[in-house]
């Protein structure tokens, strides 16, 4: 301290310093100064490739077309045939039964595998990297990879195969999304784990807590923000779920496996017709709102359990 109280004595160090402060502050203002520049191409890059297609999406939402010049306007009536489409209902409650069932899957087995790759055992690296894997595969690839693995397998025990077996294209995709998930949930937990302070656990311990009390009072609340995280992604990634649904099943027997967004796409592109067009432009705009209302409400109720740090 008193070598630092000498030091600012000192007027040449004090120059030093002041010249630095200047020096600090113009640096400052000219990088703010220039900051719009910077972040200009981003903004142009996200407004013309999102904001724009999304407006112009919405109002042809509201419209019968072919082509996006020759759209008519129609008011509300694509969205009031959409309540009336039964393909487009039994979508949705397929969908949301698919969702409840991998999120609970996904996450559940997910963090498992987390809590026993965090101990000190030899190899885990060697199975975080082989649980990860299945993660870098397409979702067209394992699509078709799965469809022949379960087409085998139902032969086998001869029962119908996918094309007309309801339950197997519902645990199919279950499978095929679990399988190819977990291990990136897995890391994000993994990553969540080793956050969590030694010196919590110990007091745990220490205060004679079961190993079973320190997952639910100490593990599952420090981890929080990992699990808002891994929620939310199997949450939007299985209301999106497309290229897998389309590979796997094809929306198979007669639409009953059709997940929204194949849904979507079966009713732009399959059909045509100036009608079907604005429907499935209708679609996507209630498929999308549907995606943010749900996806904020998830992430407003675990925020909520989440413990500062």
């Amino acid at each position: 301290m008193k070598r630092a109280g000498k030091l600012l004595a000192c007027p040449f160090y004090r120059k030093i310093l002041t010249d630095e402060r200047k020096e600090y502050r113009i640096y400052g203002k000219s990088s703010q100064r220039y900051a719009p520049i910077f972040v200009l191409p981003t903004f142009l890059a996200f407004v013309i490739g999102f904001i724009l297609p999304f407006i112009e999406g919405l109002y042809l939402s509201f419209c019968q077309f072919t082509t996006v010049k020759d759209a008519k306007f129609i008011g509300i009536g694509n969205y009031q045939r959409i309540f009336t489409d039964s393909t487009f209902t039994n979508s949705f409650k397929f969908t949301v039964l698919f969702a409840v069932a991998s999120i609970v899957l996904i996450n559940v087995i997910a963090f498992i595998l987390a809590l026993l790759l965090t101990r000190k055992l030899k190899g885990t690296n060697i199975f975080r990297t082989i649980f990860f894997m299945p993660n870098l595969i397409g979702g067209i690839v394992l699509g078709y990879i799965w469809q022949i693995l379960i087409n085998c397998v139902l032969s086998i025990v001869g029962k119908p195969l996918l094309a007309l077996n309801t339950s197997a294209g519902y645990w199919g995709l279950i499978i095929l999304m679990c399988w190819q998930q977990i291990g990136y949930m897995m890391i994000i937990y993994i990553a969540g784990l080793q956050n969590v302070s030694d010196d919590l656990l110990e007091a745990a311990q220490i205060d004679g807590a079961t190993p079973w009390q320190t997952l639910w009072k100490v593990k599952l609340p420090m981890v929080m923000p990992s699990i808002t995280i891994c929620v939310f992604l199997t949450l939007t990634n299985s209301f999106k779920l497309f290229d897998q649904n389309l590979a796997l099943t094809g929306g198979d027997p007669n639409h009953m496996t059709e997940m929204l967004a194949l849904n979507i796409y079966q009713t732009f592109y399959a059909r045509a017709g100036a009608q079907w067009k604005g429907l499935g432009q209708a679609k996507a705009v209630l498929f999308c709102l549907l995606v943010i209302v749900i996806s904020v409400l998830q992430l407003r109720a675990t925020r909520k359990r989440e413990v500062q740090q």
